[in-house]
């Protein structure tokens, strides 16, 4: 089992003729991602790796059955896409596109309340469930089968931690990059509590950063609800207030949002955090030795 994505979802991927789109359709080609159509407005009748390309999303879902759609396209168009596949009720959505303006996606973000799709970013670089689907730039080899999700903000920090867990034989179920933009579509919350309800994940890497409050949230429900353990990293320790970090949500404002912040909070509802980036993978090992489920959670 996993969560948003695996053998069945049906993929469109939006602007496959871009070069992105091109280079990463091969790539999630490749890993197994079951990829029915791409969408490129004007391109009907063309073809790219074998895939059928249409005008609109509602196109190819009519020809394929399509569930789901991964969005390359450049950030002026991003919006309008990610509510094409809202407006073909689509069940996930993938935005790997950053420097979205951000009054563009308050409008998606309102736009998008009652409706079907989930939406992933964006600025993100997506999910991954090992051995079924990849949505996303995420590298295919760093990845195994297992029982530890992942979920970050940073793509770079989610790589290094999904290879650090595989090297020390820890699979992932399903690792999620839900993105760095100040709005996005799906919350640490979000996916904290899918993984607390899928029987095949057995704990949870949390890896956030500086700005905003979506950590201590996500680690206040934990304390009280959260059936499996988690461990913890904040990346920015050393970011200074009111500077952006890489990220567009990467902001410390009126003193919230600090790395140290975060930190104590997500220690005070006894979540383990990292000291260091590379020390994650060492990290959840202890936790699960302390929690007597370390053999567990080892691939088979």
């Amino acid at each position: 089992m996993s969560i948003y994505a695996d053998k069945h979802t049906k993929v469109i991927v939006q602007g496959i003729t871009g070069f992105n789109g091109k280079k990463h359709t091969q790539l999630m080609k490749e890993f197994g991602t079951d990829i029915v159509a791409g969408v490129t407005p004007g391109k009907l009748g063309e073809t790219v790796e074998g895939i059928p390309v249409f005008d609109t999303v509602a196109q190819a879902v009519a020809a394929t059955g399509a569930n789901a759609s991964v969005i390359f396209v450049p950030p002026a168009f991003a919006a309008d896409a990610i509510i094409e596949a809202v407006n073909a009720e689509l069940d996930i959505c993938v935005c790997i596109t950053e420097n979205i303006p951000v009054q563009d996606m308050i409008k998606v973000k309102d736009y998008m309340n009652g409706k079907k799709t989930r939406l992933i970013g964006p600025n993100c670089p997506g999910i991954v469930t090992p051995g079924e689907c990849k949505m996303g730039i995420t590298p295919g080899y760093v990845v195994k089968p297992g029982k530890i999700g992942v979920v970050s903000r940073s793509g770079s920090l989610t790589y290094e931690t999904i290879k650090q867990l595989s090297s020390a034989g820890l699979g992932q179920s399903t690792c999620v990059g839900i993105g760095g933009d100040p709005i996005k579509g799906t919350s640490f919350m979000d996916v904290i509590q899918a993984f607390n309800e899928d029987e095949d994940t057995e704990a949870i890497v949390m890896i956030g950063e500086i700005g905003g409050n979506s950590e201590q949230e996500a680690a206040l429900w934990i304390k009280d609800h959260m059936k499996k353990p988690v461990v913890g990293f904040i990346g920015g320790r050393t970011a200074p207030a009111g500077k952006r970090m890489g990220h567009a949500g990467a902001v410390i404002s009126g003193g919230k949002g600090t790395a140290a912040e975060k930190i104590e909070v997500l220690e005070s509802c006894g979540i383990p955090v990292a000291g260091m980036s590379d020390l994650i993978g060492e990290t959840l090992i202890k936790h699960l030795k302390d929690k007597g489920i370390y053999e567990k959670c080892l691939n088979n």
